[in-house]
């Protein structure tokens, strides 16, 4: 007479055992399956009725439900077994409400002895509710009645006389009996689920930390774009209008050279840092870091339009040329003498962007010879040059001051390729520059007034009045 939620059952209908989970989780029993749910309730039924039999209530022919209810739940059992039902929420909905049926039929036997009836149907009630809450209670009910109608019309309606005290106090232990076995495992199904509720949260904090994690090794863009389903990781290209932008450092090569090797990794690590901070606010997706040069693209997986592109990663490059003059003041102070420069070549078109290698290794990359250009603009360009070619400057030339230098011939390229010097913006020059920059031996100043707050001001005129006063003494 019962349906409660279940072990979790295999293809083959073969109980599948549950996973054994970390600390005390390993110690919870699984909930009470159907199959033993049916025959404690069927047991508990049968019990009534031999009570019932013996303390002479019932009629002695009602003997034969005690095999019927017997066999039932075994029958029933490999019935849906060999049907391959036996995990079907319905079917097993369905099948209560079968015994709810039956139970019509079976209250008129007992001619409604008050007291065996109420046990039967407060088993009977637990159950529906277990299976399918309220709906279930609902449609068990009209089985129910309909059960009691049926048998009424066909077998009559009789009353059973009083109850006998002995049959009460059965029936009120045999229906004890059924709620407390059926509740401990309720409560052992109800810790099982907090404690894997608990468990999954502790996997999904650490997958979000494994997540962060690995997300170091991937450009933000492209991490995002894979942990929200919006990119597959399989190989797969695709052509796309891209602006790349290659830079390394002037000199680095003969730094290397004079400080020790773990001077030299903080040191290339601060570089990388600034530059990446720098990249990542202007929206550029950092392809890879290769001794000390930095390749960036724009324009994939998200773009805003080829002449946005183009312009936030010349804006970019300006940006990095301004940080690098701090940077170098920086490292003066900690005893690097090399004037390090960066160098820069940006250049715009289509290339071949997706995941390239194999199966289980691959790399976000992009190919093409705009790849190519950009490369060979960075390693053409003078200490602290800003190149970019001829569909660059065409798309960003309204918003940043450019100086034509003239045309290179550049390998997979037909034609000779015009090149440009990047200047500043064009908001920034004359009386509106905001940047200043001055080195000399014994001297170096950097200032971006753009930046300064109003509460610094004061404080850099001050110190600016002392150093003026300090040079006319000199002087």
């Amino acid at each position: 007479m019962n349906q409660m939620a279940v072990l979790k059952k295999g293809r083959s209908g073969q109980t599948v055992p549950p996973r054994k989970l970390p600390g005390s989780m390993a110690n919870v029993s699984p909930p009470m399956p159907d199959y033993s749910a049916r025959i404690l309730g069927y047991m508990l039924f049968v019990g009534i009725i031999v009570t019932g039999i013996v303390l002479e209530h019932f009629d002695k022919r009602l003997v034969w439900l005690v095999p019927v209810a017997m066999l039932w739940p075994h029958l029933l059992y490999f019935g849906m077994r060999y049907w391959q039902v036996h995990g079907n929420l319905q079917i097993r909905q369905r099948v209560l409400y079968f015994d709810c049926l039956v139970t019509g039929f079976i209250l008129n036997l007992l001619q409604f002895s008050v007291t065996p009836s109420l046990a039967i149907l407060i088993m009977l009630y637990f159950s529906l509710i277990i299976v399918g809450g309220l709906t279930a209670f609902f449609v068990g009910n009209l089985a129910l009645l309909a059960g009691l109608t049926v048998s009424s019309l066909t077998m009559g309606l009789s009353l059973a006389p009083m109850t006998p005290p002995l049959l009460t106090l059965a029936c009120i232990l045999l229906a004890a009996l059924f709620i407390c076995v059926s509740a401990h495992y309720i409560h052992l199904q109800s810790r099982a689920l907090m404690l894997a509720k608990t468990e999954i949260q502790m996997q999904r904090e650490q997958s979000i930390a494994l997540s962060h994690k690995l997300a170091k090794y991937l450009s933000p863009q492209v991490w995002q774009s894979i942990f929200t389903g919006e990119r597959d990781v399989k190989l797969e290209t695709q052509r796309k209008k891209l602006t790349v932008f290659f830079s390394d450092i002037k000199g680095f090569t003969e730094l290397s050279e004079e400080i020790q090797a773990e001077s030299l990794t903080d040191l290339l690590n601060t570089y990388f840092n600034e530059m990446a901070q720098i990249a990542l606010k202007f929206g550029g997706t950092i392809d890879k870091f290769v001794g000390d040069s930095i390749m960036i693209f724009f324009g994939d997986p998200t773009s805003r339009g080829s002449k946005e592109d183009s312009l936030a990663c010349v804006s970019m490059a300006i940006e990095m040329r301004k940080r690098m003059k701090v940077l170098r003041q920086k490292w003066r102070s900690t005893g690097v003498r090399a004037p390090l420069e960066v160098r820069m070549g940006v250049s715009t078109g289509f290339c071949t962007v997706g995941n390239f290698g194999s199966e289980n290794r691959m790399d976000y990359t992009i190919i093409g010879k705009e790849v190519n250009l950009a490369s060979r603009l960075e390693s053409l360009a003078e200490p602290g040059e800003i190149l970019v070619g001829f569909e660059t400057f065409s798309l960003i030339k309204d918003m940043i001051l450019c100086r034509d230098k003239g045309e290179i011939v550049v390998k997979g390229f037909n034609k000779p390729v015009p090149i440009y010097s990047v200047v500043d913006f064009r908001r920034d020059m004359g009386r509106n520059q905001s940047f200043l920059e001055q080195e000399a031996e014994g001297f170096a100043m950097y200032m971006d007034s753009s930046k300064i707050g109003e509460e610094d001001r004061q404080r850099i005129q001050q110190s600016l009045e002392k150093a003026l006063e300090k040079l006319r003494d000199v002087t």
